[in-house]
């Protein structure tokens, strides 16, 4: 079996990949930009490791599966179905990075509440205020949590959260606009983790960026398109919130000219929230057990409904 892999693997890691297989052949390369046509290996492969480019999948209509290295395929969703296999199957890693996610949020959370993005600052600066900052610092304790969205990510985040007693609201995809508009007028904290979808695009926009408290801290872990950046920028430029997390941007990398690198209260960690030192290590694990069950026509882990769009 020809398995074709897009992914900047050390020799460790491709030493890893390749016990998976027993008599497969693995065709390793690096990613591909949009504009690459098909690769020959790609071609003549029937399982693929990574995130090709979309349209590689409608040229090679005998593709069995892909398994994807992200949790979004948004780029994947205007693909005709009926170019591909009738029995292809897409999976990506759906709950892979609930617990990096949820804990990059709590860290970023309680350094814009205990101050420690300040006291960085200060300490590049050699700079000591000392005592009049203790009267800008938070609690954690007993906030008004509201998660958008209710994936791994946010149940993981919620958990993390238990022993700070905070009061949580969770609004989904079953809640109306109007619960949502209601629950960000007491919102001390907003976390967002929903992907990419009509539903969701521009949710927060400047009428709803306007019900926040002058206190909320958003947070936006799951994808950029939910948010008017502009919008989003002027709230915290003029202070009318407390503050933001971004992971996610609309455009990635976020240009150097993006207001987001200049507002106040903002941490950008720059879509690395789902990192850990063995994360490659860890996909390829999750590779090697969809490997096996599609070997054995098995329920295959987290397969993608292209339907819902998530």
């Amino acid at each position: 079996m020809n398995i074709f892999v897009s992914i900047s693997l050390n020799q460790k890691e491709r030493d890893q990949l390749v016990s998976t297989g027993f008599e497969d052949r693995f065709f390793i390369h690096e990613e591909f930009s949009e504009e690459d046509p098909p690769h020959p290996d790609f071609l003549k492969s029937t399982i693929c490791f990574g995130n090709v480019p979309a349209h590689w999948l409608a040229e090679h209509p005998k593709l069995e599966w892909i398994q994807l290295i992200s949790v979004g395929f948004g780029e994947y969703l205007e693909i005709e179905r009926s170019r591909l296999d009738p029995n292809f199957c897409m999976t990506n890693l759906k709950g892979f990075f609930a617990e990096p996610v949820a804990q990059s949020m709590l860290a970023g959370l309680l350094s814009l509440f205990r101050g420690v993005d300040s006291f960085s600052i200060l300490k590049e600066k050699g700079e000591w205020i000392g005592d009049p900052l203790r009267e800008k610092l938070k609690s954690l304790n007993r906030a008004n949590v509201l998660l958008y969205g209710y994936g791994s990510i946010n149940r993981q985040f919620e958990k993390l959260l238990q022993p700070f007693d905070c009061k949580m609201t969770i609004i989904k995809r079953s809640n109306t606009c109007e619960e949502l508009e209601n629950a960000l007028t007491e919102a001390d904290v907003v976390a967002s983790v929903v992907p990419d979808h009509p539903q969701t695009r521009n949710i927060f926009d400047e009428e709803r960026l306007n019900r926040f408290k002058p206190n909320t801290v958003f947070l936006n872990f799951g994808r950029g398109s939910v948010v008017d950046e502009e919008a989003l920028s002027e709230s915290l430029i003029q202070e009318k919130i407390g503050g933001a997390v971004i992971d996610v941007t609309f455009e990635e990398p976020l240009p150097k000219n993006h207001p987001f690198w200049k507002c106040p209260n903002t941490i950008i960690t720059q879509h690395s929230a789902g990192g850990t030192e063995d994360e490659m290590s860890k996909k390829i694990l999750w590779f090697s057990e969809n490997f096996s069950r599609f070997r054995n026509g098995e329920h295959m882990i987290s397969p993608v409904n292209f339907e819902l769009g998530y």
